[in-house]
């Protein structure tokens, strides 16, 4: 996976643990989300669900784009706006929003 976040100007990875017994539900919708993200956003730079190592029912999604247009593009999107509150409804408790900045700006 060749990741170039040379563009970004917005990237975080959110983390999150999922209900017992719904991890094929999230795994499921994370996967019909991303695939919809990266057929139809050239203005998203990277977007994937990861499974945290050696964290049972923990995992994250890595997200950039080049602009906020571009994040709230995304975020308006029709399947978005459908798959998101499924993949919500598999979590147990919030996540949580970590912004990534690059060292050299």
């Amino acid at each position: 996976m060749g990741i170039d976040l040379g563009r970004a100007k917005i990237a975080f990875i959110s983390r999150m643990t999922v209900k017992e017994g719904r991890e094929a539900d999230f795994e499921r919708l994370a996967a019909q989300l991303t695939e919809k993200v990266n057929a139809n956003e050239p203005d998203t730079l990277v977007y994937r669900f990861f499974k945290l190592r050696d964290a049972p029912r923990r995992y994250a999604v890595l997200e950039a784009f080049p602009s906020e247009a571009a994040e709230e593009a995304h975020l308006d999107t029709d399947y978005f706006k459908a798959i998101a509150p499924d993949l919500v409804d598999c979590l147990d408790g919030s996540y949580v929003r970590e912004y990534l900045d690059p060292l050299d700006d």
